[in-house]
């Protein structure tokens, strides 16, 4: 299951990024050719979040469809499937989209103001 090393990446990176604040949300796209099962992901995700700054953070998988680009017709088109074939019959494609993973945005909280000594507050 290689969706585990993603998600540690994932976090990895997340939490390299947020210097020290909470993360809350996390949105990835990943192209459909990467092979990543999104539940898988999201299950490994909560696992790697543990004991880190992204515990309990949400993860929102944006599915980036898969694009080519055929040599012998000039027809940019979508893929359907993981073989590059394009309906003209020809595998002299060249994939433009869709096998790339990356950490599109994520929402992190300030730290909040520390709260003021009761005991000092009440002598003044």
């Amino acid at each position: 299951m290689h969706e585990l090393a993603i998600a540690q990446g994932i976090i990895g990176g997340a939490c390299e990024h947020a210097a020290g604040r909470r993360i809350f949300r996390v949105t990835v796209a990943v192209g459909t050719l990467c092979a990543v099962v999104p539940d898988a992901l999201r299950f490994c995700f909560e696992l790697a979040a543990e004991g880190t700054l992204a515990e309990g953070a949400e993860l929102i998988i944006e599915q980036v469809p898969a694009r080519g680009h055929c040599h012998r017709c000039e027809r940019d088109f979508t893929l359907h499937e993981p073989i590059p074939l394009c309906d003209c019959g020809s595998a002299d494609v060249d994939i433009s989209a869709g096998t790339d993973l990356r950490i599109r945005s994520m929402e992190v909280s300030d730290p909040c103001a520390l709260p003021a000594d009761a005991a000092a507050t009440a002598r003044r």
